[in-house]
């Protein structure tokens, strides 16, 4: 199967900072791609040169087999992005918001009236869609932004934090539709929550310090572990993978 995004290489160098350091990904259709890192390992920044907001130092990214560098705006209909924040207009209503994206998008009359409503229905936001945005709770911001990388059906999403300020219950609700959509899309989900990791994905990539030091199931993630953790055996691998002199062992380990 076709890989649907592929980064080759990407580095980013801020002056002296180098945050990102030759990363390698490809994401194939019905994959759920987990990204992981401290804060500031690079994982933003990353996510950032794949969805096109930021130029990399080194290195390309191909959405759908473009090449988001030499064709930036045929490369960015083939996503849907949730990014950190949802940002968003915050005197209009949702409703309002969906439509503003719909149009942005090229649709008009009856398929952007569609497209709005199969969006709001999919994240359960019927009872909020006359609320202004700058009302909503964090998890109906998010889950208004889950709504608008939704809207045109893209074949790839990328989701900084998507269930970010959910409550248990919405928290179960996207994760269901993550993994509904992930039977046929490329998804590249970002999240601090490693019991998410678990729960949806399929395949989990670890970075730390601008560089892939895991890149494997989650099932597989477990296994590195330390034999004495008993308990929360995901956390413990993250963190032998991301401190101290444990991190340059699990880099050997990663498969690039």
């Amino acid at each position: 199967m076709a890989d649907r995004i592929v980064a080759e290489k990407l580095e980013k160098r801020f002056g002296s900072i180098h945050a990102v350091r030759g990363i390698d990904l490809a994401v194939p259709a019905g994959q759920v791609l987990g990204f992981l890192g401290p804060n500031g390992a690079g994982k933003s920044t990353t996510m950032r040169m794949i969805t096109g907001f930021l130029e990399p130092t080194a290195g390309r990214v191909k959405l759908e087999g473009i090449d988001i560098a030499e064709d930036p705006i045929a490369a960015k209909r083939t996503f849907g992005y949730l990014p950190e924040g949802a940002p968003a207009y915050p005197d209009m209503t949702v409703e309002e918001f969906l439509v503003f994206v719909a149009h942005a998008r090229g649709y008009r009359g009856r398929e952007a009236r569609e497209r709005v409503e199969r969006s709001i229905g999919r994240v359960n936001l019927e009872g909020v869609r006359r609320q202004a945005f700058e009302t909503l709770s964090k998890g109906y911001k998010r889950r208004t932004g889950l709504a608008q990388a939704l809207l045109h059906d893209p074949g790839i999403l990328i989701l900084d934090e998507p269930t970010d300020g959910l409550d248990p219950n919405q928290k179960h609700e996207v994760r269901e539709l993550i993994r509904e959509l992930g039977g046929d899309r490329a998804i590249v989900l970002s999240t601090h929550i490693l019991e998410e990791v678990e729960a949806v994905c399929t395949r989990a990539v670890v970075i730390n310090r601008g560089t892939v030091v895991f890149d494997g199931t989650p099932a597989e993630m477990e296994s590195r572990a330390p034999r004495d953790a008993v308990r929360n055996r995901m956390d413990a691998a993250f963190r032998a993978m991301t401190t101290g002199d444990i991190a340059s062992t699990a880099a050997k380990g990663a498969r690039r």
